[in-house]
């Protein structure tokens, strides 16, 4: 039987290879604020009131925040226990057993990041540059005339993605200082936005829902499970803290109360935003098939409507300084899983180091940056979802179910933070993810995707096993 794992200051800093305990409550919730309201809300808002029709968008919004409410408890009870860099990574190999289906369950997971982190973290990249389209409208020329495919805007991301790396690879308490400045600018684009769609519906006569035309049972079901989907991707990141889970101070306090704050939080904020935008965004519908600059203007011609040219363009520019937040935060506690994965020898020794001076695992952060800014390269159509699929399934369903298992195999370990009304917040998240999988169309599709990269990666695993004596070639794990 395993011991229960302890969270004194002495185990956690063995645990972490000597990074340093320096993250109080409100950097915590600062760093996952950064991570949620980023790019996506901006983009996303006029896809979600067509998904869903203006009546039910804000309902997707709470569904959304109902439904990170329950994972984050699975979360923070997990992260509470657990408090290690890597997250989900540490989770994982604890809950099934770093000598059993742990590791491989732990290598999948870090294999499925491997897709999905540079992508999370390019797609904020990519969504910067689109907005730099307000300013140069001919960012999505080509400049290479053999490569009509090549756009300006790539390359803007790319750089963005660098400079992000540049700006991280620091001592944590300059990152600290940094990521303050940055939030500035994120909660002047979240009040800018706000003002401007009250303003703009008091000087049309006032508040109003726009007319809506009916929809169909069926219809308007499928229509909320596909906005809730991407309301659910654009609540990701109150979890951003146990990716950094060493770097905490009093974990077991910290943890739980900054994932509930920062939801509570950023839902209050998303649906006041759907409210003061609604009277705005009668032709919604009409651009969601449109390019991520027109869908951007959708959101600053709400401001330059209320207040001007100026205050378009004001928008716009913040709006791309909360991208460059996101990415900012999404790189900071995505670089720590591969650092994790690699301490413990399931992944490769080289990114394991961490910085003499800066005292931060350095090579798996320039790692997962240089890769990010080469998927600054490729399309990003349906990232969205193939994002949300795959880590719902790789993921989230592994630690719900993981949860309950250690509950019945292991009740004498120390839980710091327990999960209230146990085990209905891990029962209504699956229920929850499973309610915006497969009520959508051309649901199999994603599901492919996800099962695709589970079977890739789990093939890979067990070459590797066999080859360095990893589960189940070691012998004697059956013991």
């Amino acid at each position: 039987m395993n011991p229960p794992v302890s969270t004194s200051s002495e185990s956690a800093q063995k645990q972490s290879g000597n990074l340093e305990r320096r993250i109080g409550l409100r950097s915590a919730v600062l760093f996952n604020m950064l991570e949620m309201i980023g790019v996506g809300p901006f983009i996303t808002l006029p896809l979600i009131i067509a998904a869903a029709g203006y009546r039910l968008s804000v309902w997707a919004w709470i569904l959304g925040a109902v439904i990170a409410v329950a994972d984050g408890l699975v979360w923070a009870e997990l992260g509470a226990a657990f408090p290690r860099a890597g997250g989900s990574y540490a989770f994982l190999r604890e809950i099934y057993g770093p000598d059993r289906a742990g590791s491989w369950l732990s290598f999948l997971y870090v294999w499925q990041l491997s897709f999905s982190a540079p992508l999370s973290i390019a797609s904020g990249c990519i969504g910067l540059s689109s907005f730099l389209g307000w300013f140069w409208p001919g960012i999505n020329g080509a400049p290479i005339a053999g490569l009509p495919g090549l756009h300006y805007a790539n390359f803007a991301a790319a750089t963005a993605c660098l400079l992000v790396t540049a700006l991280l690879y620091r001592r944590l308490s300059v990152v600290t200082g940094t990521a303050w400045v940055l939030f500035v600018g994120v909660m002047a684009a979240m009040t800018g936005v706000i003002v401007s769609g009250f303003a703009h519906a008091a000087a049309s006569g006032g508040w109003h829902m726009p007319p809506s035309p009916a929809m169909a049972a069926g219809a308007a079901v499928g229509g909320l499970a596909q906005a809730t989907l991407i309301a659910t991707y654009d609540y990701w990141g109150y979890y951003n803290i146990t990716f950094l889970g060493s770097e905490v101070r009093q974990p077991e306090k910290t943890i739980p109360r900054a994932i509930l704050l920062s939801v509570l939080f950023v839902a209050t904020l998303y649906v006041v935003m759907n409210l003061s935008a609604l009277p705005s965004m009668h032709d919604a519908a009409v651009h969601v098939k449109e390019s991520a600059i027109l869908r951007l203007q959708l959101v600053a011609e709400i401001a330059r409507s209320a207040f001007g040219q100026w205050a378009g363009y004001t928008v716009a520019a913040l709006v791309m300084w909360t991208a460059f937040a996101s990415v900012f935060s999404l790189l900071l506690g995505y670089s720590r899983v591969p650092f994790a994965a690699a301490q413990s020898g399931n992944y490769f020794r080289f990114l394991a180091a961490v910085h003499p001076k800066h005292g931060i695992p350095h090579r798996s952060l320039v790692a997962l940056g240089l890769v990010a800014s080469v998927f600054c390269f490729f399309s990003l159509q349906q990232v969205i979802t193939m994002l949300v699929i795959t880590r719902i399934l790789l993921q989230f369903f592994l630690q719900h179910v993981g949860v309950m298992i250690l509950r019945v195999k292991r009740p004498e370990m120390e839980r710091p933070f327990r999960i209230p009304l146990y085990p209905l917040p891990p029962l209504l998240a699956m229920a929850g993810f499973v309610f915006v999988l497969v009520n959508r169309s051309e649901a199999l599709t994603g599901l492919a995707v996800a099962a695709g990269i589970a079977v890739s990666g789990t093939l890979i695993y067990f070459v590797r096993a066999r080859r360095i004596g990893q589960w189940p070639f070691k012998a004697g794990f059956r013991e």
